[in-house]
Order: C-alpha cells, then structure tokens, then sequence
C-alpha cells in the first residue's frame, strides 16, 4: 500500500545510504574518529526520522481501516 509520505521517505533513507556509505570509506580510509562517529551518528538520525514518519502516517492513514492490534503492533516501532 503506498501512502502519502512514502516519497518522503525514500528520500530520507536515500540520504541515509549516502551518509552510510561515507561511513564506511571514512572507516576505511582512517578518518578520524570524532568525524566518523559524527557520520555514523547522521546515519541513525535519518533512519530513525524515516522510521518516524513511515508509521506516523500508517497511523494517520490507516487508523480507519486497520484493526487496534495492527495500531499497536506499528506504534511499538514509535
């Protein structure tokens, strides 16, 4: 089912591939690692900010349609 911020996203966890890959050729190449645990740390946030939107608009989206087990199964990834 594709709902309306699914866009958004695929952009969110794009951006996020892009940080995750600049993580692992800091790693590789001996980057500092304050730099790299900065990087490490853009990866988690853009995760967790797709995450977040992902099932806040299950829940807008679907609340009507989708059983209170389904609600409380998606809110536990809140």
């Amino acid at each position: 089912m594709i709902h309306q911020s699914h866009a958004d996203v695929v952009l969110r966890l794009k951006r996020a591939r892009g940080h995750l890959d600049k993580v692992i050729a800091m790693i590789e190449d001996g980057e500092p690692c304050t730099s790299t645990a900065q990087q490490l740390h853009a990866v988690v946030q853009a995760i967790r900010s797709a995450k977040r939107v992902f099932v806040e608009d299950h829940i807008d989206y679907c609340a009507t349609t989708s059983s209170i087990a389904d609600l409380k199964e998606i809110a536990k990834y809140l």
